[in-house]
């Protein structure tokens, strides 16, 4: 929905948005400048963050959570925020034309110079060589890999902070809720001198792919021919169902 006020007015007559909000046919819809208030302070208040950690402490009551095997990964989330609003801090370059459109030809963009105008926080990042630079933010996440749930998830800028940073804060916090990780997994992404050293300080044992490019401290060859660290490399992957 492209506004506020037209979700709104669809929920009087689709039945399925209806459904999955436990209403009955006939009850009123929401008002368009409450929800618009009430979806702010949700936004701005952490309440989707405690409500999370409600749950994750609901399903850790019900023992479908362990505090022992987890693995990381991050992923990009796409910012509310197009290119076109990608402009110079100081009110310099080329306007927009009358579609929106600007021409960047022959213009150096970056951050400390540029900013979003609808996003300031949304940086500027490419997903791969060869692909198109998009505003975005990076979502991690940490998963209790014996029963494939989600145990926290933080948001970070695309850039300044590295997915390995964002992992060992995710690890502090388990650390800080009175849980003992005994491992953690991760892809080739985790596979640096600090990361790996943090955890082998905190006695966890590093399950990381190994990057071999990267000429840094890894996990020892007991590590890597444990059963422990197969079954992590096997089960990480399944982090990618919860960003799917």
């Amino acid at each position: 929905m492209r506004s506020d006020r037209l979700f709104c007015e669809t929920l009087d007559y689709n039945i399925l948005f209806r459904w999955f909000l436990d209403m009955g046919l006939e009850e009123p819809s929401f008002d368009a400048s409450t929800f618009s208030k009430n979806r702010e302070r949700l936004a701005g208040e952490d309440v989707a963050l405690r409500f999370f950690d409600a749950v994750v402490r609901e399903a850790r009551t019900r023992e479908l959570l362990s505090d022992e095997h987890f693995s990381v990964d991050g992923t990009l989330i796409e910012a509310w925020a197009s290119m076109k609003s990608f402009r110079p801090k100081d009110g310099g370059g080329s306007g927009p034309d009358a579609g929106g459109d600007r021409d960047f030809k022959g213009e150096r963009r970056r951050d400390d110079t540029h900013a979003s105008t609808t996003d300031p926080e949304a940086k500027p990042l490419r997903k791969a060589l060869g692909k198109e630079a998009k505003l975005c933010f990076a979502g991690h996440a940490l998963m209790d890999n014996r029963h494939g749930l989600i145990s926290d998830v933080s948001v970070t800028p695309s850039v300044g902070v590295t997915e390995p940073e964002a992992a060992l804060a995710l690890v502090a916090r388990q650390r800080r809720e009175h849980l003992r990780p005994m491992s953690v997994g991760g892809d080739k992404g985790y596979h640096t001198s600090r990361f790996v050293e943090a955890l082998l300080a905190q006695r966890i044992a590093a399950h990381v792919a190994i990057n071999a490019a990267h000429y840094t401290t890894g996990p020892d060859r007991s590590t890597l021919d444990s059963p422990g660290y197969r079954a992590s490399q096997i089960v990480r992957k399944r982090i990618e169902q919860f960003f799917g």
